[in-house]
Formats: C-alpha cells, sequence, structure tokens
C-alpha cells in the first residue's frame, strides 16, 4: 500500500480549514498531517510534520501567499505548493506561478477536481483550474503572427505554442500526445525544443514562462 500523500491547510478562516480537513481525510491515499492559520506557523509546522504538499490561500494575515509560497519552499525544497483560492485575476495567477506554485485552484472548484489536483500536484505535475487554462488557450489560438508574441514567446513554433496552455493544465505527454493528434514520442521532441528555446530546464519553469508572457503586468 503506498503511503498516504501528507497535506498542511494553510488558510485563517477555520471553517475553511475544518472542510477541506473533513472532505481531505476521507480519502484513503490522503492525510491532513497539520493546519495553519498564518505563514509563520506554517513554516513551525512544516519542520515538524514534513508535509508532502502544502494547499493554500492566497491572503493570509501576516504575509501575501506568493511570501508564503516562497518562504515554505525555501525551507523544504521538495514540497510541493497548491492555491485554493478565489482571486481567478491573471496577474495573481501569474504571480503564484512565479513565486513556484505547482498548481492553482479557485475556492469554488468541484470536490472531483480538488482531489483530481491535490494527487496531480503531490505526484511531481503542475495544474491550473480548467476555467484559467481556457483562458490561456483563447490567447494561445488568437496570436495572429510570431510578431505580435511577447518577446519571451517568438522563437516557439506554433505547435510548440499550443503545448504550453496543456502542461500549464498538468497533462502528461501521453495526455497531451492524445489532445494534439501526435505521437507521445513527437510530444517529447516538442517539450525537449521548448525548453531549450526558453531556456529552461523543467515543465514547472515552462509553465512560468508562458504564464509571464501571456499576462502584460509582467512582461517578458
Amino acid at each position: 500500500m503506498k503511503p498516504r500523500i501528507r497535506i498542511l491547510l494553510l488558510d485563517d478562516h477555520d471553517l475553511v480549514r475544518k472542510g477541506l480537513c473533513s472532505l481531505i481525510s476521507a480519502e484513503q491515499d490522503l492525510e491532513v498531517v497539520a493546519e495553519s492559520r498564518t505563514t509563520a506557523e506554517a513554516l513551525a509546522l512544516v519542520g515538524e510534520t514534513h508535509p508532502d504538499l502544502v494547499l493554500l490561500e492566497m491572503n493570509l494575515p501576516d504575509s501575501s501567499g506568493m511570501d508564503a509560497c516562497r518562504r515554505l519552499i525555501q525551507a523544504a525544497p521538495t514540497i510541493r505548493m497548491l492555491f485554493l483560492t478565489s482571486h481567478a485575476e491573471d496577474t495573481m495567477v501569474s504571480a503564484a506561478i512565479r513565486s513556484g506554485a505547482h498548481g492553482y485552484l479557485l475556492k469554488d472548484v468541484k470536490t472531483s477536481d480538488l482531489l483530481r489536483a491535490i494527487r496531480t500536484v503531490a505526484g511531481g505535475r503542475g495544474y491550473l483550474d480548467p476555467r484559467i487554462t481556457q483562458h490561456a488557450f483563447s490567447w494561445i489560438r488568437t496570436m495572429a503572427s510570431p510578431e505580435s508574441l511577447p518577446p519571451g514567446m517568438r522563437r516557439l513554433s506554433p505547435q510548440e505554442r499550443l503545448i504550453l496552455p496543456l502542461l500549464a493544465k498538468g497533462q502528461t505527454n501521453k495526455q497531451i500526445a492524445a489532445e494534439l493528434s501526435l505521437s507521445e514520442k513527437t510530444i517529447k521532441n516538442y517539450l525537449a525544443n521548448i525548453f531549450d528555446k526558453l531556456g529552461v530546464s523543467r515543465r514547472t519553469e515552462a509553465v512560468a514562462v508562458f504564464m509571464r508572457n501571456k499576462d502584460p503586468y509582467f512582461p517578458a
């Protein structure tokens, strides 16, 4: 039997934490090991409880969610960070990813999608709320020419630009291949080219570049 995914909840609303704890604890493969209402408390608890994943809010009493994300990753580099918030603004999503987040969900998400996101992010992949991802798709598909792209994206081919939103959605190579009617080997080759052109080495870094360049608040 696989070990449970250990989760720390970081939200200043008691009712939200209790509700999440009840929901998550009902799953055999998930376990809430700690709850915190502040970044300072979370930093102390991470060292004591060693969670695999932190599920956190954007607004916290003693810091922003982005600051909490950066500090927690610095304290525990292997920890996975998943935002669960009511903020749907592109600037907030971009800032979260730039701070090191591995996933971003809106609080009115379906229970099944929340659980899927937790497992996806804990498993080493990224995850964006589908409603946010749809906006990203629209951005990619309305780009008329390379000249209209932000500088950080101009080196990518049209096919490579289509792959980035799927990466942001947390899809595997197999899922991306099925979505674009290509082979997994072709997707792997495309990803290698994307990483080389963007000057990154990991999927999460490519997603961060994608989010930064699609949002004028974070110019390339």
